[in-house]
């Protein structure tokens, strides 16, 4: 039998400096008494604690509490200019940028329009978008723990090229994360879209929670994320999840049409396919999402034209079900998320319509919910994702610097080369 081995001073240290930080992160600003007792700290190991985090920049006063009996008690709190992390969300048409403090704050946002089909130069047009985010907020580019960039595409492994990302050009290039990481000179991930759509649900959304659960996103185009056990699947080549491609019942193949024209879950579900659908039935909109969102306003009129807008809405449910059948036939989730233009701009008639459908085609019943992620969600989970990879690290490094002082980031240079993304999989 193994014998279990024990803690050292410096690994205590450490269990003891995450939990302390964690613990300001969720409940600050606290005083030293209340520090210890949510860690189950010791005065003297509370004050001890507290003294190394300050030295090493990660915590900072913040007043006083008084009118409390005995001594005037001192607020502590994160400091949150320690490390500062940026998400991209990168579309064939624009950048959009967050740059986020140690907290999850954001403390800046910015818009790069990228128009034209020209690709350009990848890192150039990074590197406009950090620094466009980062001067306002007073942030040297070079100095963030880490960039995370959000994109409708996936990193294959074994290649370390985008695939599945024809519609958004210059970004197809060899090796996309290195050259990122070396020509912005900061640790950099590239991760689909639609995962860290899911990351968001998880970490703040209608998914936290969850081990196993499915998430839809329809909009002008489909994709859909499968979180199993709590991890993000990805497979072999990155491309779990890209769902446009699935064959479905009454599409086109790609076999008869071919591989650039519109076949599959695309071709039966997607952006162009609701705003027909809708149409047909007379709905009027000028976009997927505005169509739908019309169909929704003629219900709650009611009237005859409520009884047309619910079978259009109906129409459309019965294609999203068809497809999302397939998948939760196969994965049997907890839940199905729903998100995106069309999804949310349906809101619970929609839902309830598609829950309705998928029901009568699979034995599997999920519920679905509807996305519970505020603001921009490939921005939300790409900060959540950077954000727990800049905390790990940050706050392990006091008790490197002490066990080995210069050596922290060479240590987080040598543990970010080949790194393609950090959430689970």
């Amino acid at each position: 039998m193994t014998r279990p081995t024990p803690g050292t001073p410096s690994l205590l240290r450490a269990i003891n400096d995450r939990a302390a930080l964690m613990v300001l992160l969720e409940r600050g600003p606290l005083t030293r008494p209340e520090l210890g007792a949510l860690t189950g700290l010791s005065k003297p190991t509370a004050s001890q604690l507290l003294a190394r985090l300050q030295d090493a920049g990660l915590v900072v006063l913040d007043g006083i509490r008084e009118g409390l009996p005995g001594r005037t008690a001192e607020l502590y709190r994160i400091n949150p200019r320690a490390a500062h992390v940026a998400a991209l969300d990168v579309t064939p048409t624009r950048i959009a940028a967050e740059v986020a403090d140690i907290t999850g704050t954001v403390v800046s946002r910015h818009r790069l329009p990228t128009p034209g089909r020209a690709g350009g130069d990848v890192v150039e047009r990074v590197r406009g978008a950090l620094a466009g985010v980062c001067e306002p907020a007073g942030v040297d580019p070079g100095a963030l723990s880490r960039v995370v960039i959000g994109i409708g595409g996936a990193i294959d492994p074994s290649t370390g090229r985008l695939g599945y990302a024809a519609h958004i050009p210059g970004w197809h290039i060899p090796d996309l994360v290195g050259t990122l990481r070396d020509g912005i000179g900061v640790p950099v991930d590239v991760e689909n879209d639609v995962n860290l759509v899911a990351q968001a649900e998880q970490s703040r959304g209608i998914a936290r929670g969850h081990q196993d659960y499915v998430l839809l996103w329809a909009d002008e185009g489909l994709g859909s994320a499968l979180v199993l056990g709590g991890r993000l699947h990805r497979g072999a080549t990155g491309g779990a999840g890209e769902v446009g491609y699935m064959p479905v019942i009454g599409a086109p193949t790609a076999r008869e049409v071919g591989k650039r024209a519109k076949h599959g879950f695309q071709a039966l579900s997607g952006g162009p396919a609701v705003l027909s659908t809708l149409r047909g039935h007379g709905v009027r909109g000028s976009t997927p999402a505005g169509a739908v969102q019309n169909a929704v306003r003629a219900i709650a009129r009611g009237g005859q034209r409520a009884d047309i807008a619910r079978e259009a809405l109906r129409d459309v449910a019965r294609r999203l079900a068809l497809g999302l059948a397939s998948i939760t036939a196969v994965v049997d989730p907890e839940i199905v998320v729903l998100s995106g233009g069309v999804l949310l701009a349906g809101g619970e008639i929609l839902r309830e319509l598609i829950e309705q459908e998928l029901h009568a085609l699979t034995i599997p019943r999920p519920r679905l919910r509807l996305s519970t992620v505020e603001g921009n969600p490939v921005l939300a989970g790409a900060l959540d994702l950077a954000l727990d990879t800049a905390r790990d690290e940050l706050f392990g490094a006091v008790n490197r610097r002490e066990a080995a002082p210069g050596r922290g980031a060479h240590d987080r240079g040598e543990r970010d080369a080949g790194r393609t993304s950090s959430i689970p999989s």
